[in-house]
């Protein structure tokens, strides 16, 4: 079930932003191929917020809204690996009744059958994995964890590439709070 959501978050995200469209889809070989590109660009910043922004787009008539964010620091094990970027996404799709789901993208393949881990506060989740992106894999903690998000200083996500390379991406909660009231009232 969670694969069938996922690959739907997928394409309901690729007219929105070209680097979660290039890097999710099951062809990994041409999404390696694709330039990858900001997500923020083929979107309408509604607002920045500390270290989120929040932004809008209609990809196939349809509204879209999530609020973006770019980790604060990145590490990966062995050191100095190079990957593509990473951002963190909580995504809002009126349309297809979704509200504050949360992905993010690790900027590259990851290890199939590997679950990725996030760490809000004290809370830890469990990300379902695909291609380079993860999603929280029991969509019931999906609600908690946003409010834990709201209330925390720092987001932490662990995976692992398909190659062995270990990631860490800490990700600052400044101004999350704010960029998701102005999602919430821009996509009602």
């Amino acid at each position: 079930m969670k694969k069938q959501i996922c690959h739907r978050s997928t394409i309901a995200l690729s007219g929105v932003v070209a680097l979660a469209c290039a890097l999710m889809v099951p062809d990994l070989a041409s999404a390696q191929q694709k330039k990858k590109a900001d997500p923020s660009e083929q979107a309408v910043l509604l607002g920045q917020f500390g270290d989120w922004g929040a932004y809008t787009a209609t990809p196939g008539g349809k509204k879209v809204c999530f609020a973006l964010s770019k980790p604060t620091k990145a590490a990966t094990d062995p050191a100095g690996r190079n990957r593509d970027a990473s951002y963190a996404f909580i995504s809002t799709r009126p349309a297809e009744k979704v509200k504050n789901e949360v992905s993010v993208i690790v900027g590259y393949p990851q290890k199939p059958s590997f679950d990725a881990s996030a760490t809000v506060g004290t809370a830890n989740y469990v990300m379902y994995t695909q291609n380079d992106g993860a999603w929280v894999k029991n969509a019931a903690e999906e609600a908690q964890m946003v409010e834990a998000l709201r209330k925390s200083a720092d987001l932490v996500v662990k995976s692992e590439s398909a190659r062995g390379t270990k990631s860490i991406d800490t990700y600052s909660l400044k101004g999350i709070g704010e960029a998701l009231d102005k999602v919430a009232a821009e996509c009602k």
